[in-house]
């Protein structure tokens, strides 16, 4: 299971702040009236702050406070001060100071430059005075002061009662501010006031996030030797266009930069989460490797900007890694810290690029023998990811398409422009190697606010347009700013077939984090999948069982109620009364989600097969493979765990190791839950091949396995051993090939046709992770994956089941 961030928060580190505060201050997030100053200024005000300079993203380098005058005679600041005190003060918290001198014109503003980091490239108008405070860009109080003395107030009600106050901003969650704090300050954005300087003593109103635009007691910006990129009163396009930013690599040759005027044509809005709009030049250059479109990024300012709007945009380029660029994702290319002049509305957009079955080569990357991609030219001719990126933020289109992808919690589809790339017989694609991800596959995500439910094999029907993006889960993808209809393709849910009597059944099913915290009505769909779906094997072995409170981390380990409330619902669907066997693991030590405490469970019919019970087991115990009479071997504990003390197990599942009975004859059971795949680069990220880093562990927990088998083997070469469960990795994969090793184990998958080998769907491309193997003795059997979830936008887990029948 992918740990997954929904797409309102993706893009931009954002985080739940926890703000703890001092003794004495509990009460001052109470927005309190601002007494001092009741009426509006009618004279000076902080017009304008600014905490993000230098910071990543930035356009300028230093963080500003800007004052402004609303009276006719000028402001006299001799003997004042700007103060600034942190959002959330200790009680040993201090107002930083910087003394002014000189007057706010009439009419005019004044600028005060403070501390400079380390990014940005644009520096501020000449400052009318100069202080080091270093602000935060999210969080705090600015105080315009008749006293150079710094302030001791640290709540709202002590500061209006302080008379020296004349003006004071609190913003994003401070805690001494006027009425509510201002909002929509960030590393691009400020909080300023309106051109009249409104102050009706409530930060929340009166202040508003937008693109910082910093002005001296002179005029600021125009004229100024270090300008405020805002476009001129008769704008016109600057020297450079979109696809002279974009360029034919990935990477910006503008990028860091700041620009000025570039024009364009609104062609999609985003109004929630990372907020901003697209953009493309209804003027193309004619060149294949160059993108017309570019994405604006607004940060926390909601766009002003409506699709189909003549815009000249100003703002720094940037490359943005939606991962972070230690995760190995691509960039974006983006304008950020934007200031925009509409020149004209109601225009037409440039045409969409029809994408389709020919559109897209078959080549998916270029390859660089894991290096980065981002410095080659640009080949859309050649690489699928090519001509996406030469195609970053231009306007798309896509008719009929197959659902490869299930609707997912985020609203995302997939969907694939190429239909007979490796289907299968459900609707999917299905992945066959490594050096073949589909490179048909295009994942769909909605701009318009409607909301697609679709299964694999239904059809998105009609025509969606959007602008190509880039994420870190997926990769390019459509925002559509026009969204087509599902049509039902009648995907039903696999049921398997009954064993006879005289077969042993035994199935393989990761549940997905179950826990008592679920609803029962999760307990209730898993259970019909037991009991309908499965046709109520035998022997079950579980994935993801949580201990009883789930990912509460309060040491509990055990899981009682957790199997006990799921064999009771097994039991209410007309399922058997099912026994079961576990080892507790040592507390927050097998990895999975943190206090959940996952661990294999075998649930197994005591009407059809025995558990033999061998005493000694732990959850630091290891089982061993022993001798017993001349051909027979048995096992040293039961149930018992695969050397739980080897590395290749740290913050991992152990493997579960049962003893049963069935008709007299004796069946060994592993059950399996690899590490997963996450910390793997992406398949459509920079780095081409991706590093696999997490194989490493799993080929180790493979060889384990095959070492413990091979045990089994070599005592008794007749011995029945199943070894299943989610191993999270594929057929073809390296850990797969050590588990078979030597011949021990055949893996079932490989018994099907090529286009059925899939038990789980990722990024539109059907794929096995979980997996059954049997040893050289078990030679007629019945196997089936048991398709229920995976394919499906209302699933109760992620991973479909799987079972096997042998006499």
């Amino acid at each position: 299971m992918s740990s997954r961030i929904p797409p309102a928060l993706r893009g931009r580190g954002a985080k739940a702040l926890l703000v703890a505060l001092p003794v004495g201050l509990t009460g001052s997030l109470i927005a309190l009236p601002f007494t001092a100053q009741a009426a509006p200024s009618s004279n000076a005000a902080i017009s304008e702050v600014y905490g993000g300079g230098g910071n990543s993203g930035a356009s300028y380098t230093n963080d500003f406070i800007e004052l402004g005058n609303a009276a006719t005679a000028p402001f006299d600041l001799s003997g004042w001060s700007v103060q600034y005190l942190p959002g959330s003060p200790s009680a040993t918290s201090k107002w930083q100071v910087t003394p002014l001198d000189g007057a706010i014109p009439a009419a005019g503003t004044y600028l005060v430059q403070e501390a400079k980091g380390s990014a940005g490239d644009a520096p501020l108008p000449s400052p009318d005075a100069t202080g080091t405070i270093s602000m935060s860009a999210t969080s705090g109080t600015v105080a315009l002061v008749h006293s150079t003395t710094a302030l001791t107030c640290l709540t709202a009600a002590d500061c209006a009662a302080d008379g020296t106050i004349k003006d004071l901003v609190g913003f994003g969650t401070a805690v001494v501010r006027e009425g509510s704090p201002a909002t929509g300050a960030g590393n691009t954005t400020s909080v300023s006031r309106n051109a009249t300087y409104t102050d009706t003593d409530d930060n929340s109103a009166d202040l508003t996030g937008s693109a910082p635009n910093p002005r001296n007691s002179t005029g600021g910006g125009a004229g100024d030797p270090s300008p405020t990129p805002t476009p001129s009163t008769t704008p016109t396009p600057g020297d450079l266009r979109i696809h002279d930013i974009q360029g034919t690599s990935r990477i910006s040759p503008q990028n860091g930069r700041t620009v000025t005027n570039v024009p364009g044509v609104v062609t999609g809005v985003r109004s929630t989460g990372s907020k901003g709009y697209w953009i493309q030049d209804p003027e193309p250059d004619g060149n294949a490797a160059t993108s017309e479109g570019i994405f604006v990024y607004t940060g926390s300012a909601t766009p002003l900007v409506k699709i189909g709007d003549s815009v000249l945009v100003s703002g720094k380029v940037s490359e943005y890694y939606p991962g972070g660029k230690s995760s190995g994702t691509q960039s974006v290319t983006e304008l950020t810290g934007p200031t925009t002049d509409t020149l004209s509305s109601g225009n037409a957009l440039p045409d969409a690029q029809v994408i389709d079955s020919a559109t897209l080569p078959d080549a998916y990357a270029p390859q660089a023998q894991g290096a980065s991609i981002e410095s080659l030219e640009l080949n859309p001719g050649t690489y699928a990811l090519d001509w996406l990126e030469a195609h970053e933020g231009m306007r798309v289109q896509i008719g009929d398409s197959r659902v490869v992808g299930a609707t997912n919690a985020y609203d995302e589809t997939w969907i694939t422009t190429k239909p007979d790339q490796n289907p299968t017989p459900r609707g999917g694609t299905v992945v066959n190697g490594y050096d073949d991800p589909n490179s048909g596959r295009l994942l769909v995500t909605s701009l318009t606010g409607d909301q697609l439910k679709a299964d694999v094999g239904d059809t998105l029907s009609g025509t969606t347009v959007g602008p190509v993006d880039y994420a870190d889960f997926g990769g390019y993808n459509i925002q559509a700013t026009t969204l087509g209809t599902v049509a039902p393709g009648g995907l039903k849910p696999d049921v398997a077939k009954k064993g006879k009597s005289n077969e042993l059944s035994v199935a393989t099913y990761n549940v997905e984090n179950l826990d008592p915290t679920d609803p029962q009505s999760k307990f209730d769909r898993l259970a019909e999948g037991i009991v309908t779906n499965l046709a109520a094997p035998d022997i079950v072995s579980l994935e993801e069982i949580q201990d009883n409170n789930g990912p509460k981390d309060d040491g509990t380990v055990a899981a009682d109620k957790t199997v006990t409330q799921f064999i009771d619902a097994i039991k209410a669907a007309g399922g058997p009364s099912y026994d079961w066997r576990a080892i507790d693991p040592v507390n927050d030590s097998d990895g999975g989600e943190p206090g959940g405490n996952i661990r294999n469970v075998f649930l197994f019919n005591p009407k059809r097969v025995t558990f033999v019970d061998r005493p000694g087991g732990g959850s630091t115990t290891s089982v061993a493979a022993v001798a017993d009479g001349k051909k027979g071997v048995r096992l040293s504990v039961s149930p018992g765990r695969i050397d739980p003390s080897s590395d290749a197990w740290t913050s991992s599942r152990k493997p579960l190791v049962g003893e049963f009975r069935f008709r007299g004859k004796q069946v060994f059971v592993v059950g399996n839950h690899f590490n997963s795949k996450g910390g793997d680069q992406p398949v459509h990220g920079a780095f081409q091949p991706p590093t696999l880093g997490s194989e490493t562990q799993r080929l180790a927990q493979a060889k384990e396995v095959n070492t413990f088998v091979s045990g089994v083997l070599a005592k008794d070469r007749k011995a029945q051993v199943v070894v299943l469960g989610d191993l999270n990795d594929y057929q073809f994969s390296k850990p797969l090939a050590a588990l078979t090793s030597g011949g021990v184990l055949t893996d079932l998958i490989n018994t099907l046709p090529v286009n059925e080998r899939y038990s789980y769907v990722y990024d539109g491309n059907s794929q096995t992770l979980d997996h059954i193997l049997v040893s050289p003795a078990i030679k007629k059997f019945h196997y089936q994956v048991v398709h229920i979830n995976a394919e499906f936008s209302d699933q109760t887990s992620d991973h479909d089941p799987q079972v096997v029948r042998f006499k």
